[in-house]
């Protein structure tokens, strides 16, 4: 068994001691990735959006002139008619019988006018040799007269009669497409109640509501619309109409546009409106939607500030004024030019994070527009 000498023991007891007391060097932070473009700025005209809806310009609710129950029904949604074409006719029993009273008492008034008038002729001539009195002769004038007058009476209350009965038949007021329907075969009607809504196809409006702090540049843009169904067929259009006066409920005005070159449209179509104002051109950049983030309630981006020559650099959170959407993209300005913003990783930057640029592309300068 060998022995060591007590200095060499001293010393590897030492040594191993400052071995245990010496902290292990911490390893180096690694450089979170991420990805982000260059802000270019180009001058851009603002826009706002909004979704309207196309109607016609032309929109008839048809109604019956006179009260009843509905025998039949003549016409469903999405049918077209022709103006002058029947939509549904009502119980004309009771009509007819009104018809006939009033006829009867035409015939009654007209032939008691022909007796007073005979009766007035008559005594004229006895008149000339002193055989009928003055009175007599004044009663023979009154009784024709009101006899006529009666007649001419029961002549107009005939005509009405025979008016009502022919409203029991309703007829289309225009050509164009059926819209609504709103009764049924069985039921009572009340005069005057909407029972149709047709509308004229050939004139189709975007309808869309107008925020009050819209107004004030809203007359004096430049607008263009698209369908849903149809995106990439863009066309502009006209303001033709904008109410003077604000929504009750919603306190918004309602515009109406008409195609600049007329065009057919999908009635109840959804469509979006993209008005641009023609002045007030300010610089702007178009970032990703995924680059935006918030910083105490307002909108704010992460830039990468560099470090000397490597692609690594500093995270730092700066606040950008929004002009505006389009598509997948925002429309903003604040931050200088060059600057890198973070578009991927936005979630899990803090400030004076450290990060890798693994391939900063720059952003292509954009003009921006509505679609």
């Amino acid at each position: 068994m060998k022995t060591f000498p007590a200095a060499a023991l001293l010393a590897a007891t030492i040594a191993a001691t400052l071995s245990a007391c010496t902290p292990e060097k911490p390893p180096a932070d690694a450089l979170r990735p991420v990805r982000t473009v260059e802000l270019r700025y180009d001058k851009t005209r603002e826009a706002n959006r909004y979704v309207g809806t196309v109607q016609s310009r032309h929109e008839v609710n048809e109604a019956f002139r006179v009260g009843g129950k509905v025998l039949q029904r003549k016409v469903d949604v999405g049918q077209k008619v022709r103006e002058g074409d029947v939509l549904a006719v009502l119980d004309d029993a009771d009509y007819r019988h009104a018809e006939e009273v009033a006829r009867q008492q035409f015939v009654a008034a007209t032939t008691q006018a022909r007796q007073a008038e005979s009766d007035r002729k008559r005594l004229d001539a006895l008149k000339l040799d002193g055989s009928v009195s003055v009175a007599d002769d004044e009663k023979a004038q009154s009784s024709a007269e009101t006899a006529t007058a009666t007649a001419e009476a029961t002549a107009r209350q005939l005509e009405l009669a025979r008016n009502r009965l022919k409203y029991t038949v309703l007829r289309a007021s225009q050509s164009g497409v059926v819209i609504a329907v709103r009764f049924e075969v069985g039921q009572v009607v009340a005069e005057g109640q909407p029972v149709v809504s047709i509308a004229n196809e050939g004139e189709p409006e975007i309808i869309a509501d107008v925020p009050e702090d819209h107004l004030s540049v809203f007359k004096a843009s430049r607008y263009r619309a698209w369908l849903a169904s149809a995106p990439d067929q863009i066309f502009d259009v006209v303001l033709r109409e904008l109410s003077p006066q604000a929504a009750a409920q919603t306190r918004t005005f309602r515009a109406r546009l008409k195609p600049a070159v007329p065009r057919r449209l999908p009635l109840g179509a959804t469509a979006t409106l993209v008005v641009e104002r023609p002045d007030g051109e300010t610089p702007a950049a178009a970032i990703p939607a995924a680059a935006m983030t918030q910083s105490k309630g307002k909108p704010a981006v992460w830039v990468v500030r560099r470090t000397g020559s490597e692609p690594v650099g500093t995270a730092d959170l700066l606040g950008v004024t929004v002009h505006g959407y389009r598509n997948d993209e925002v429309l903003v300005s604040g931050p200088p030019a060059g600057e890198l913003v973070v578009i991927a990783g936005v979630q899990k930057m803090a400030p004076g994070l450290h990060v890798a640029l693994p391939g900063a592309t720059p952003s292509a300068a954009v003009v921006p527009q509505a679609k």
